[in-house]
């Protein structure tokens, strides 16, 4: 099975260097048009770059991984090259799955993915969606690809929107989150180095608590929450504040603009 990336950006080359965990580089191709990105990348992990249309021409897989507003260009230019059979996996944020399939061969399966950029480090969350030709092989393969950069769930596609909200945004608003408990560390008293140091481990920390636990948030949350004392204080604060309503209002307009994009809205 040959797969074809299109798209050399940040999330392109995270996807490239964690398939390459599993599968030789002879059985990877990449898309791409700038000779000093294309010489950059054949150096560095040994692959053959190309053009984008005989990328999908000699591909059984292809992952769409460019921004959406340059998706339905890049489908228009590879469109004569797909063919029947083959598997084209979007990671484009909004980009429907129909989108994709009526700008390509009948016949040709489409998966929608929705990944988010710790899959940078291999702590990735991506969510999959069929298009209306995919099958359990599909999926199962567009599964395969991804997991080399984290973990995958398998959602319906009317609940993308809400996985972009969620878990494609997700990582900005943890480091929003970060940026205020540093800021808050140094008005403090603190030094900007050390309250760096004690809140990203203290993230870390957590988010590994969380998930190797099994443990309900709320459940991990009561036990560092002692009546009385310095956390109940910090929050009775947050909730004075209303951050759970900020975080849900938060949501709820990304999951909006997702929805937009969809319908073609740019502005």
């Amino acid at each position: 099975m040959t797969v074809a990336i299109l798209g050399a950006g940040v999330m392109g080359e995270a996807l490239l260097a964690g398939i390459l965990q599993g599968r030789p580089a002879a059985d990877v191709l990449v898309g791409e048009k700038r000779p000093d990105r294309a010489a950059e990348l054949t150096e560095r992990y040994g692959v053959e770059v190309v053009g984008n249309a005989e990328a999908v021409k000699r591909a059984d897989t292809v992952l769409l991984v460019v921004k959406p507003h340059d998706v339905g260009a890049l489908l228009d230019e590879v469109a004569a090259s797909a063919r029947p059979g083959q598997l084209f996996v979007s990671l484009a944020a909004g980009i429907t799955t129909a989108f994709a399939e009526a700008r390509l061969p009948e016949g040709v399966a489409v998966v929608r993915v929705m990944p988010n950029t710790p899959a940078l480090v291999g702590e990735g969350m991506a969510a999959i969606s069929p298009g209306s030709h995919s099958g359990e092989e599909h999926l199962r393969e567009a599964e395969d690809l991804l997991r080399s950069t984290g973990r995958v769930a398998r959602v319906p596609e009317q609940q993308q929107d809400a996985v972009t909200a969620i878990s494609g945004s997700g990582p900005a608003y943890v480091f929003y989150v970060v940026e205020s408990m540093i800021e808050a560390g140094v008005h403090l008293g603190l030094t900007r180095a050390t309250a760096t140091e004690l809140v990203v481990q203290t993230l870390a920390g957590s988010a590994k608590l969380l998930r190797d636990t099994g443990e309900h948030p709320t459940v991990l949350r009561e036990r560092v929450t002692s009546p009385g004392g310095t956390t109940a204080a910090a929050l009775r604060q947050l909730d004075e504040g209303k951050v759970r309503a900020a975080f849900l209002a938060a949501a709820e307009a990304a999951r909006d603009r997702s929805r937009a994009l969809s319908s073609g809205e740019t502005v």
